[in-house]
């Protein structure tokens, strides 16, 4: 007992870090897009800064400029020990060489952001490589400006170049040399966030590839800055400071602002000053913690990359973090939780079939509004009641009355449409819903939709603690005309979706067919499912009063004559009845004008349908008989000789159990609902959908009297295994197992 509790509690909390983490993971997901598409706190940052610049230096042949190199992966650095110095060492403005930033994202772009407005001085950034990195170029460009360009400030000429590649080579040399060759300034002083090759002569070999790729920049920026007198190029990139002369121009690398020092002399943190005195220019380097040793410089500078990455991309490694932990979590289950996948047999329903189950069933439909899933209500309502279960029925209020008992509970409607307002939408929020279930009491919630009431039943039985059932009825994606979304969406999409999350939800689900089980896997339903199709009253359909039959007959203008064909369904689209009316046609015009259809019930196309009729040239072959009574439904069934049917969305087809309890042999269009009720030759048949081989087997049991007799005594045979006691024993003995199973954990 006590492993057990040790083991719930684990998984509890286990449970917890879960939900805990999948939460931190949708916030940084969220946080990550906002920072995407929210509006810049920044922009243009250079046309203030380089204004600034200008009015600093106006009037005066004297200052100081510090140029720092590799930001990125020193951000304590450069925080805590360069920024003060800068801010206290009478320096006019600061430039970046390259780098600043660790990478082109945006939290990096506002972190260093927040750095730099700790400066009290201007400042201005070379585009580097790490500027350009994770499409970060249109960023630089949004923040803070083009890539290359150039500014004038007092009697210096400043000159920003791209040596990332982004911008083209014959361009930035053309300009470049545009720009010198106009240049009056005594001074002019270069940046690239690239070393040139070939000026500095003992760099790290691990570094070779840290240059300025493109040759052919390098070249032409060295030959105009030895033609126009350029006074300094300085880059960043390198983890070291050089400073080389080559032909009367300085080539400083300045790469110890950031970057991992190495334990060699020239590789330490350090900044850049550059101070113009006239004619004169001077260029030293500040050097920071040149005191300790080589080896200790190297272990601080990679702590200051750990310290940049948290300072930095803190959300992204909390991001990375946390989907690693799910997915840790998510292994843990599959490799070390114990998984059974066969039933298990242990489990003793016993207790469950010996006592009398209170159950509550939740319904969008019910009488009087006359359908497949009202039918079905009722017929289980009264089933479980013949075996002593108690039943409280919860469904909607109609207009019309019915007859209503204690057992049955009428919701508050909120709105109806359809033709006759049939379809009904309740409050799925009531008081009354939520009162009369608690004082129930329920041991099992059987609900029959995955939506509206569907849905609230789902969430007591949550709240009550007890198992919840839901009958798959309908085939939602052929109803995709009735819903106010793109019918592709609904069809190929959203109607799966929804019935394989409500019925994973459950603790049972009840089909009526093997075929509507197998559809239920395939979409990636894992609850435990009964497949036992609706019950009929076999015995009420077997047998007719033969004068009443008489007087429908003569009511209904039958010639004796006629082959009378029955259809009982819902005058509505998904019901595909165009194509039995087209097929009917074909038929007519190849001279079969004895055949009588009965299509009986009502519906929202049913004016649409009487239209098509009529164009067909029908009217004397088909009625639309109308909605009829439940009661009076076998007459009619016996009125028929063959029973006829189109629809495709049916999970079951009840109708068509119904016909064959009437002695009806069937003709029907091959689908997952149809499938396991119609055996082809014994007491019907199933076709594609196609007119011409439908008619056919049509005609083959309109020509031949007995065959039609012999196929109809099957199906009367085949009907009486499907009866309702049959029907409501064995959802009782699925409620026993699952309540069995569901107490058990």
């Amino acid at each position: 007992m006590l492993r057990l509790f040790s083991r719930l509690t684990r998984q509890r909390w286990l449970r917890l870090l879960f939900v805990l983490n999948l939460a931190l993971v949708t916030g940084l997901v969220i946080h990550q897009i906002w920072l995407y598409v929210a509006e810049p706190e920044f922009e243009s940052l250079h046309t203030k800064e380089v204004a600034d610049i200008r009015n600093q230096l106006a009037g005066r042949d004297d200052y100081r400029f510090a140029v720092v190199g590799n930001i990125n992966n020193s951000v304590s650095v450069f925080r805590e020990e360069i920024i003060p110095r800068l801010n206290q060492g009478n320096i006019d403005f600061m430039v970046s060489a390259g780098n600043a930033v660790s990478g082109g994202q945006q939290e990096s772009y506002k972190a260093i952001y927040q750095s730099l407005e700790q400066l009290s001085v201007p400042y201005v950034l070379t585009y580097g490589d790490n500027e350009d990195s994770d499409f970060g170029s249109y960023l630089f460009y949004e923040y803070f400006g083009p890539h290359f360009y150039s500014f004038v400030a007092g009697e210096s000429h400043f000159i920003f170049l791209d040596g990332t590649g982004k911008s083209s080579t014959s361009w930035q040399l053309d300009w470049l040399e545009r720009e010198l060759a106009a240049s009056q300034t005594q001074h002019r002083f270069m940046f690239i966030g690239l070393p040139l090759h070939n000026v500095i002569g003992d760099a790290p070999l691990f570094e070779a590839n840290n240059y300025l790729s493109d040759s052919r920049l390098s070249e032409g920026i060295m030959r105009l800055a030895e033609q126009y007198e350029v006074d300094s190029v300085f880059s960043a990139n390198l983890s070291l400071y050089s400073h080389e002369t080559v032909n009367g121009v300085d080539y400083v690398t300045t790469g110890g602002a950031g970057g991992i020092l190495l334990d060699v002399d020239d590789s330490f943190h350090h900044y850049v000053v550059v101070g113009v005195n006239g004619e004169d220019v001077t260029i030293t380097p500040i050097r920071l913690n040149v005191d300790r040793p080589g080896w200790w410089r190297m272990a601080a500078s990679i702590w200051s990359n750990i310290y940049a990455f948290f300072y930095v991309s803190y959300p992204r490694f909390l991001l990375i973090v946390g989907l690693l932990t799910l997915l840790s979590m998510r292994l843990y289950r599959l490799i070390f939780e114990e998984r059974h996948y066969y039933p298990d047999f242990d489990i003793d329903p016993t207790p469950y079939l010996e006592k009398s189950l209170r159950v509550a069933m939740i319904s969008n439909n019910y009488f009087p509004f006359v359908s497949g899933v009202s039918v079905s209500v009722e017929r289980l309502r009264q089933g479980l009641s013949d075996l002593t279960h108690q039943v409280q029925l919860l469904v909607p209020r109609y207009r019309d009355a019915w007859q209503d008992d204690e057992t049955i509970m009428r919701i508050p409607t909120v709105m109806a449409f359809g033709e006759k307002r049939e379809f009904r939408l309740t409050n799925p929020f009531s008081a009354r819903f939520r009162r009369c279930l608690r004082r129930f009491k329920p041991d099992v919630i059987h609900v029959h939709h995955p939506f509206w009431l569907g849905s609230m039943g789902l969430w007591m039985g949550k709240r009550l603690r007890v198992p919840v059932i839901y009958t798959y009825h309908t085939r939602l994606e052929h109803y995709a005309h009735f819903v106010p979304l793109p019918g592709a969406l609904f069809r190929n999409l959203i109607s799966h979706t929804l019935i394989k999350h409500f019925s994973n939800r459950c603790q049972g689900v009840i089909v009526p067919t093997y075929s509507a089980e197998e559809y239920l896997r395939m979409i990636g339903v894992k609850t435990p499912t009964l497949i036992q199709p609706t019950g009929i009253d076999a015995a009420r359909f077997a047998d007719t009063d033969s004068d009443a039959l008489t007087e429908l007959r003569q009511q209904l203008s039958i010639d004796p004559a006629d082959t009378v064909l029955v259809s009982v369904s819902r005058i509505s689209q998904e019901k595909n009845i165009g194509f039995m009316l087209e097929a009917l046609a074909e038929l007519k015009s190849q001279g079969n004008q004895s055949l009588r259809l009965l299509l009986i019930g009502d519906g929202p196309d049913r004016k649409t349908i009487q239209q098509h009729i009529e164009a067909l040239g029908l009217e004397q072959q088909v009625t639309l008989v109308g909605a009829v009574p439940p009661e009076e439904m076998p007459r009619y069934y016996h009125l028929g000789d063959i029973f006829v049917f189109a629809s495709t969305s049916e999970t079951q087809g009840m109708v068509i159990l119904e016909a064959m309890a009437a002695g009806l042999p069937v003709v029907a269009v091959r689908s997952s609902g149809i499938d396991d009720v119609v055996r082809e030759g014994f007491n019907g048949y199933k076709t594609p959908q196609n007119r011409q081989k439908w008619g056919q087997r049509l005609m083959t049991l309109v020509e031949d009297k007995a065959l039609r007799d012999t196929l109809g005594k099957q199906a009367k045979t085949f009907a009486g295994d499907y009866d309702i006691a049959k029907f409501a024993g064995a959802v009782a003995h699925f409620y026993a197992e699952v309540l069995a199973k569901y107490h058990a954990k």
